[in-house]
């Protein structure tokens, strides 16, 4: 039986590298763990990895900085909108304070009955911190970041659709959501496969905004991928979503670290299926105590390696 695990990471097309790796690693403590290039196209652009401490799947921030290229998105309906993270229940005053102290905007918003904060990424992208109890993913205490405030990884993804209703009808008939229906005026909340944390699907109906981005774009996001487990299942997840008629569906990709199909859903987001690859994952061309001290690259770039980093914005931590 085809089944989805929970989340397995997030990527997004951000705006300068260094700015990205100062707001994710100095900011909000995360530890990077890979540099990297898109794999996709002749264009050299930094691919970026976050996460928690033991670099989990469902804790992973990856990035693509697109402003040196003079890439620019827009953020609209129609797309995946709000970076849900989760830390620790009770750490949400001292993440308003740290969030404040270095310069950001935070809001308190209460939806669905609890306190969240919300604050931005210098591109725009919108993140929200939500609080869990029972988390046993560990946060990485980066840069002063003590280590029972910790992020422990991804609460869920945000998307605004216009017509919820076709969204909602692909995620219990199609992608295994289980349980957690709730609604709540303009928002609708689900939970997609079995585990408790990291896999929230989150809906906004938003009529007013023009279409959002689907391509490559600074300040948008790009897709969310959900942790299918294994190829076999992979395989099966993918014959699922084909046969209810979802045919906006990739073949295999190989990343490297994981393997992964793409599909595009009926409210716009594009979300991933991947698979952790079985032949080490982040930890293939680095050991644990080095992952994202150096600069890798996919074989097909090696032989441009000098060409590419002296094209790429230098990035310091």
């Amino acid at each position: 039986m085809a089944f989805v695990e929970g989340s397995h990471h997030v990527t997004l097309s951000v705006g300068g590298a260094q700015e990205d790796v100062d707001f994710h690693v100095k900011v909000l403590g995360m530890r990077l763990i890979k540099r990297t290039v898109l794999f996709d196209g002749s264009l050299p652009i930094y691919h970026l990895y976050y996460s928690n401490a033991a670099g989990d799947p469902s804790s992973v921030v990856t990035t693509f900085p697109w402003a040196q290229a003079g890439f620019y998105g827009t953020r609209g309906t129609n797309q995946a909108r709000e970076v849900l993270l989760s830390v620790p229940n009770g750490s949400l005053d001292y993440w308003h304070r740290r969030l404040t102290e270095h310069g950001i905007e935070v809001e308190n918003i209460e939806p669905f009955g609890d306190r969240r904060l919300v604050f931005r990424h210098p591109c725009g992208i919108e993140y929200v911190f939500v609080g869990n109890t029972g988390d046993e993913r560990v946060g990485h205490p980066g840069y002063g970041v003590p280590p029972e405030h910790a992020i422990h990884g991804i609460h869920g993804v945000g998307v605004h659709v216009a017509t919820p209703d076709r969204m909602v009808e692909f995620a219990e008939e199609s992608f295994f959501a289980r349980e957690g229906l709730v609604e709540e005026g303009d928002r609708v909340s689900l939970r997609i496969g079995e585990r408790k944390h990291g896999n929230h699907l989150e809906l906004t109906v938003n009529r007013t905004d023009e279409q959002g981005t689907w391509g490559y774009g600074a300040g948008t996001y790009h897709h969310f991928a959900w942790n299918v487990a294994n190829l076999e299942n992979q395989d099966a997840v993918k014959f699922e979503i084909e046969g209810r008629g979802y045919t906006d569906i990739s073949e295999l990709k190989d990343r490297k670290y994981f393997k992964s199909v793409y599909v595009r859903t009926p409210g716009g987001a594009l979300f991933e299926l991947a698979v952790t690859h079985p032949e080490g994952g982040w930890t293939c061309d680095e050991s644990p105590r080095e992952l994202g001290t150096r600069f890798q690259l996919p074989e097909r770039f090696e032989h441009r390696r000098d060409e590419i980093f002296r094209r790429l914005e230098p990035i310091s931590i």
